[in-house]
């Protein structure tokens, strides 16, 4: 997996030829849903076909989102696909408190997790959630149940609970989020000025349901040639002189500033 992922596209589960197709088609990380995208009666057939996959490692790395463990097929999902050679991560839906991720974690002990957070108490205890556990590797919203649990009807009403999640990641030492799904397919201009106000949140990269969605989403998050060149003018300065400074066009510099700089400069790397 490249350094900063930034795209994760969704495949259902119960349908191993649209998982075929995902893994060609360019994203970072293929997501194997077996929760909302499967019916209950194709539950088992999902999981076993998942295994199946993931027997041998594949070409792009691949997380499996399973059910929850109070549901009848989570603790069945945990138990077959944590082994599998194949298998990059595992993507625990509505996740509300810490005790749910180290649970997990021990019926999962190999496994790189993800808690996705989708009720307004997942988003109060996001910290506590964030440091759960050594194997928990971030922390995502789940946009869709949010909405409904808070009644939000426009998107700003969001803002606050995605800047939260923002916070805790950091706070607690994990990656930036990515950015949960946009929910319409043909709307890639709304998806890129989306992707745009995620990006100023301090998101970085998004999950995608669509083939067609994934370039819109890399060109959001990837430096533009004029970041790119703000960070190196940074770093050539930094590199001259050490400690705080400020350049010729009144911009100052400090360690953070540098760090930001050489973010930026990974992520150029991509394009």
């Amino acid at each position: 997996m490249t350094a900063f992922p930034l795209t994760w596209l969704y495949a259902p589960g119960d349908r191993p030829a649209v998982v075929a197709k995902a893994l060609t088609c360019g994203a970072d990380v293929v997501v194997i849903d077996l929760e909302d995208a499967v019916a209950p009666d194709r539950k088992a057939y999902a999981r076993a076909a998942t295994a199946e996959l993931l027997g041998n490692p594949p070409a792009v790395p691949v997380h499996v989102r399973v059910n929850t463990p109070d549901s009848p097929w989570g603790e069945q999902d945990l138990a077959a696909l944590a082994p599998a050679p194949g298998l990059s991560g595992l993507r625990l839906p509505k996740i509300t408190s810490p005790a749910e991720v180290t649970h997990a974690a021990r019926r999962a002990a190999r496994a790189d997790l993800y808690a996705l957070l989708e009720t307004a108490l997942a988003v109060e205890q996001a910290y506590a959630i964030a440091g759960a556990h050594p194997n928990l590797r971030g922390i995502v919203l789940g946009e869709a149940d949010l909405r409904a649990d808070l009644g939000v009807r426009d998107d700003t009403g969001l803002d606050w609970p995605r800047s939260r999640v923002v916070v805790a990641a950091r706070a607690a030492g994990l990656p930036p989020p990515s950015q949960s799904v946009h929910p319409d397919i043909r709307d890639l201009d709304g998806l890129a000025a989306s992707c745009a106000h995620g990006r100023a949140l301090g998101f970085l990269g998004r999950a995608a349901i669509h083939p067609r969605q994934l370039p819109v989403i890399e060109r959001a998050y990837l430096p533009t040639e004029a970041e790119i060149e703000r960070a190196e003018t940074v770093l050539r300065a930094a590199a001259a002189e050490r400690g705080a400074l400020a350049l010729p066009d009144g911009r100052f510099i400090d360690a953070a500033v540098v760090t930001a700089a050489r973010r930026t400069l990974s992520l150029a790397g991509r394009r």
